[in-house]
């Protein structure tokens, strides 16, 4: 792209007319106007600006010329000088509609016309490409991009030193994003010997032309969204020169501030280098050099910092610390302080006073006011000018003049909130100092983005190493490590303090596993500190640092960050392996923030609080502050220096009753049960903020037209609202006595008319019936006495069905709010629906049927869904009507286009398939005979056609396929139209078991044929397929990674209940072999996490042999024999002694062992099987050829039994 932004050929732009008319009247005569069409938005385009006129009379003069022209020169001076004096930028002459086409053609004939032995002319024409294509913001055609490359190259080589500065100034506005554009001209920019690489070479003596070769090398690397990125060989180049530029030291007679200009340059190709991939630039030596580099930078000008820097920064276990060989005293003039205090200075805590100006706290509200809105350079330069006033200035300067103040502040306030004094430099100095810390702050920021792009585009598991070196634990003694947190507490640009909390936020992004390690509830060993010690330590490190910062913080812009970060903080640290009271000086802080008169502030704060709910919910220290009353949490040492400007709404530390409704009266003592009754102080003030009207309306960002009436602005109710739904999911119990009320504030929600709000009303609703349905759960064993009431439950769901809710269940015109609605309906309590009057239960009913035909997508996965669950309520579920229009809309929607569609279609058929044969032992063969024998038969075939769709519909089609296998009668599987189907169904699930599939796919594909067995209509003997479900099982069984699907395959091939099913003589040997190899290979496996597996494996192969010996013949004597006999049999014995003594439980097992019935048997049950194996077999008469043979091998099968049996009584 040829500018700094993209160029959209604009609209005329409005004309105001003096007669209020769009159209005034004109008089038809020779000299009036030609006709104009209408503009694109149907506005008569007005007439064109003073510029514009200029910029088409130049045009046109420019393309008459000719070369051979005897006044050529002359004439192109003068007109270059009239175009450059021209003002082309669109903000401040919005008139302008000059085509890009034309500045092309004007500059690819200018560029013919200018001979580059007329150096002149050549500057010249290069100041016009740079003016005109950066202020009209021009996107070049390719031919365009070629011509004005190939001639700037050309010049460059050509042309006088003296020009170059001004070459290279064109050249980089016409690579401005173009890089890729330009790969015809890359090997003369950007090869060995290429233009930029000698100008932007350390060597290169003038500072001038390293920079602008800089900066173009940084716009060629720049990608602009949905353009291809740069090659990685030029990509590669240009980070190995703008690394190596950011590592050279400044030359002795450069001056700092052009210094600086050259690094910002070199900073911001970095940053394009980095932006927007994964790290590509080298191994751990290049990325520890990148960080040590950044981190030098980091600290550029920070006042009272010199420090020698490693050349490279090592990743953990490999600590690598700076050493501070000289750390500058903050102020020049002795103190008068003991030295002791001397290293104090550099931290942001302690327990002494510092003394300042007078004036600090005065200034503070006016400089907040006047600072944090104005741009960069304004607010930078005010703050160092104004330093002696209250802004941010060097750590420790408090000291001089110290007996003319008061102290007011302990040294737990970050030092920058001091003053400092101005007796340094005189005020022509001061200018001068002023401008350098103003470029210093934008090469910190710069530094900052940097490593911003480097934290994001570098794997996490690598990231982690060099932690230490931006995040520190808690200093123990000498100044403390410069990391992050220094610049956070200490830096004097907010911005730049900004940076260094996004830089910290994406660190501590997605950090949950690492961080997870972290443990300090028992005390550290003395000879070592453990690793999780020591990452427990840096999060609480962590916490104090963000809180100093958020005492201390004056910008509402970085006090936003502050939160944010803090937030990431909490959604990652494992605060329930860390000591308790890590939270409760945090909740407390932040209650200062929710009025705070900033907006985004406020939006932060719900923010984090949502966060502090959510992370391992229910947390006991939460559960306690939030059963806290409102007023405890107030009171001396939690005020802060903002109160003054932030309590808006709150004066004096008392909210308005309007806004924050309570229980009880404040200055009345609560008592212990009165404060287990009252609602969450959290609960309430997100309640008022939905619900209740602001009572201020001089708010920064606008009071709007309703005056007191109007709501809070949306962002804040939309937080406040998610806050209430992780509210209602962490800690329902809680919430529980103020149900009506949260229902009533979805309600309400659901009225109104901002779509946003009525999702986020239908989501808390969700959240409200999921936790109902908790509650409920048989395994959650939650006393009735604690529950909801039933009656409240149903009298709930009365009124959110009879009201707005089914409104957004009808508005097509969201299809969001029609999706989260679906999802509202499958959160009620199946017990409820039941007791919800017939015409409201047919109305959900009938909503859910008629949304599976949306067009949309998301509803019709959201309605069939819905549906799914609906299936399973026990009052619906024998409704054979219900049954098979649930069937039919599945089926329907299981050949949709959208795999979304499929996959919960495919899950909701698993469901009905699952309620199929429930009713076949609840209600018996009349409901197998009431439903259609068609509809059976579309199932079976859908569920056949979706086992071979995508992973995520095939899981949950060979379960459906498994259910139908059982449920089928006898009388449907002689009928010839069912003989292929099934035989297909089959085939597919052993093609599913034997296939490379995901686990859970196999896993649940065993578990289907598994099911299927247990149907003893199924002709497991005789049918051609049978032979090949058992054998793919038996080879998953032994040969399988996956613990689980091994179980499942062993639960499987142990389901069978007759000696038939199990074929001849020839496929129960198979099976036995199988499953005593699988039983001696338990243990041999590569991944530990299978570990955890192997303990339910042997108890589930155990349980299957056993079966086997209940079942077997006397033809099996001589297989199971030989297997007992022999080394394998002694293996045996000893797993089947552990299983028979219930001395090894999986971590799985009760998972697992549910499917078989002797698996949740006790050891005398199990012992009690054995003994009637045991008689069973020895009644057991062997006849034929091979009955001596089958006699004695009997016999070893016997001893083995009784020898077990009398192992397992001892």
């Amino acid at each position: 792209m040829a500018a700094q932004a993209e160029f959209s050929p604009a609209a005329p732009a409005f004309v105001s007319r003096s007669d209020g008319s769009p159209f005034p009247p004109k008089a038809l005569s020779a000299d009036a106007a030609p006709f104009s069409p209408l503009g694109p938005d149907g506005w008569q385009p007005g007439p064109p600006s003073d510029a514009e006129r200029q910029f088409i009379r130049c045009s046109a003069k420019l393309r008459a010329l000719r070369p051979d022209s005897s006044q050529l020169r002359d004439e192109l001076n003068l007109l270059f000088d009239q175009l450059l004096s021209e003002n082309y930028n669109r903000t401040f002459n919005p008139n302008i509609s000059i085509r890009p086409e034309d500045v092309c053609s004007l500059l690819k004939h200018a560029s013919s016309l200018v001979p580059l032995n007329q150096e002149h002319l050549v500057v010249k024409l290069c100041q016009l490409v740079h003016h005109l294509l950066n202020q009209l913001k021009v996107i070049m055609d390719e031919l365009t991009l070629d011509v004005l490359v190939n001639y700037t190259i050309r010049g460059l080589k050509v042309c006088s030193a003296w020009t170059h500065s001004d070459v290279l100034l064109a050249l980089s506005t016409i690579v401005y994003g173009n890089g890729p554009q330009c790969h015809q001209h890359l090997s003369d920019l950007l090869g060995e010997d290429g233009v930029l690489l000698v100008y932007s070479s350390p060597s290169q003596p003038d500072m001038e032309l390293r920079r602008v070769a800089l900066t173009c090398m940084a716009n060629i690397c720049l990608r602009i969204p949905g353009q291809p990125p740069l090659d990685d060989q030029y990509k590669s180049v240009c980070f190995r020169v703008f690394l190596k530029t950011l590592q050279s030291l400044r030359p002795p007679d450069t001056d700092e501030l052009f210094y600086c200009m050259l690094i910002q340059a070199a900073l911001k190709g970095l940053q394009s280098c980095l932006s927007g991939g994964k790290w590509k630039f080298g191994g751990g030596e290049e990325l520890g050099s990148a960080f040590a580099t950044l981190k030098r930078l980091m600290f550029q000008g920070t006042p009272g910092v010199s420090v020698e820097w490693p050349a490279v920064l090592y990743p953990a276990p490999l600590p690598q610390y700076e050493g501070l060989s000289s750390l500058k005293p903050p102020e020049p003039p002795k103190t008068t302080e003991p030295p002791k205090n001397a290293a104090a200075q550099g931290k942001s805590s302690g327990n002494k006073k510092r003394k300042s100006r007078g004036k600090v706290k005065k200034m503070s509200a006016e400089e907040i006011k006047g600072n944090d809105g104005e741009e960069e350079d304004t607010e930078d330069m005010a703050v160092a000018q104004k330093a002696a006033t209250g802004g941010r200035g060097k750590e420790g300067s408090g000291g001089e003049g110290g007996s003319l103040s008061k102290p007011f502040a302990p040294s737990l306030y970050p030092s920058w909130k001091q003053s400092s004094s101005d007796s340094e430099f005189s005020d022509p100095e001061g200018g001068a100092q002023s401008k350098l810390r103003l470029y210093h702050g934008r090469v910190r920021q710069g530094a900052l983005y940097c490593l911003l792009a480097v934290v994001k585009g570098v794997e996490k598991r690598t990231l982690y190493g060099y932690w230490s070196s931006f995040i520190p634990e808690s200093p123990i003694g000498g100044p403390p490590p410069l990391t992050l947190l220094t610049i956070i507490l200490k830096d004097p640009s907010p911005k730049v303090r900004a940076c260094a909390l996004q830089v910290l936020s994406a660190m501590l992004d997605g950090s949950r596993q690492f961080l997870g390690v972290a443990e300090d509830t028992a005390s550290p060993r003395t000879s070592y500190t453990p690793f999780s010690f020591s990452l427990a330590t840096a999060i609480r490190e962590l916490h104090r640092a963000l809180s100093l910062a958020l005492l201390a913080e004056t910008s509402p812009q970085t006090l936003t960050q502050i939160i944010k970060c803090l937030a990431y903080l909490v959604a990652n640290a494992p605060y329930h392996r860390l000591k308790p009271g890590l939270l409760s000086p945090l909740w407390r802080q932040l209650r200062h923030y929710v009025r705070h008169r900033d907006v985004n502030v406020r939006v932060s704060v719900l923010t984090l609080y949502g966060a502090l709910v959510t992370t391992q919910a229910p947390l006991p220290e939460v559960q306690l502050l939030l059963r806290q009353p409102e007023n405890s949490s107030t009171g001396a040492g939690s005020f802060t220096p903002q109160d003054s400007t932030l309590s808006w709404r709150q004066r004096d530390g008392v909210s308005s009753p309007s806004r924050t409704p309570v229980t009880h009266s404040p200055h009345n003592p609560h008592t212990p049960r009165e404060e287990d009754s009252s609602p969450p102080w959290l609960l309430q003030l997100c309640v008022s903020l939905v619900t209740q009207p602001r009572e201020d309306q001089s708010d920064s960002e606008g009071a709007g037209s309703g005056g007191a009436a109007a709501l809070e602005h949306s962002p804040v109710r939309l937080e406040a609202l998610q806050v209430l739904s992780h509210l209602v999911r962490g800690y329902f119990t809680l919430c529980q006595p103020c149900l009506y009320e949260i229902g009533q504030v979805s309600a309400r929600c659901l009225s109104e008319t901002d779509p946003s709000i009525q999702l986020h009303g239908t989501k808390l609703l969700e959240e409200l019936g999921t936790g109902i349905i908790q509650q409920y759960r048989a395994e959650n064993n939650i006393p009735e006495s604690v529950r909801v009431p039933m009656s409240l439950v149903v009298q709930f769901w009365s009124d959110v069905l009879s009201g707005p809710l089914n409104a957004a269940l009808q508005n097509e015109q969201h299809p969001t709010l029609q999706t989260s609605a679906c999802d509202t309906l499958s959160s009620i309590l199946p017990q409820a629906f039941a007791q919800l009057p017939e015409k409201t239960q047919l109305m959900c009913i009938t909503v859910l049927l008629g949304l599976t035909y949306s067009e949309n997508y998301l509803v019709k996965t959201a309605a069939v869904r819905a549906l799914g669950v609906y299936i399973l309520f026990p009052c619906l579920r024998e409704d054979v009507m219900f049954v098979a229009d649930t069937a039919n809309t599945i089926l329907a929607a299981l050949d949709d286009w959208s795999a979304n569609v499929r996959a919960k279609a495919a899950w909701s058929l698993g469901n009905l398939t699952d309620t199929l044969t429930v009713n076949m032992e609840s209600v018996g063969v009349d409901f197998q005979e009431e439903l259609s024998d068609m509809l059976l038969l579309k199932m079976l075939q859908a569920a056949t056609k979706a086992s071979a769709d995508k992973d995520r519909v095939k899981c949950h089609a060979v379960r459906a396929l498994g259910n139908l296998l059982h449920f089928l009668r006898q009388s449907q599987m002689t009928r010839s139209v069912f003989q292929r189907p099934l035989e297909d169904a089959v085939r597919a699930l052993v093609k599913t078991v034997k296939s490379e599939a995901t686990m859970k796919v196999r896993w649940n594909a065993c578990y289907a044929l598994g099911n299927a067995f247990r149907n003893p209509a199924l002709p497991l003997d005789s049918a051609p397929w049978s032979e090949d479900a058992f054998s793919a099982l038996c080879h998953v069984v032994t040969s399988c990674k996956n613990f689980k699907v091994r179980i499942k395959s062993a639960t499987a091939l142990a389901v069978p209940a007759q000696r038939s099913c199990y074929g001849d003589t020839e496929r129960f040997n198979c099976v036995w072999r199988s499953l005593a190899t699988a039983l001696e290979n338990s243990e041999d496996t590569n991944d530990f996490l299978e570990y955890r597996y192997s303990a339910s494996l042997r108890h589930t192969l155990s349980q299957a042999l056993l079966h086997l010996l209940s079942v077997c013949q006397a033809q099996d004597m001589p297989a199971i024999g030989a297997s007992l006999a022999g080394e394998e049999g002694k293996g045996i014995r000893v797993h089947l002694v552990k299983y028979l003594r219930a001395e090894e439980g999986g971590v799985g097992g009760a998972e697992e062992e549910k499917d078989v019935g002797a698996d949740s048997s006790n050891p005398q049950q199990r012992l009690r099987g054995l003994q009637q194996t045991l008689i069973r077999l020895k009644t057991l008469k062997a006849e034929g050829e091979r009955s001596q043979e089958e006699e004695s091998h009997k016999e070893v099968v016997v001893e083995f039994l009784e020898d077990l049996l009398k192992s397992c009584e001892e």
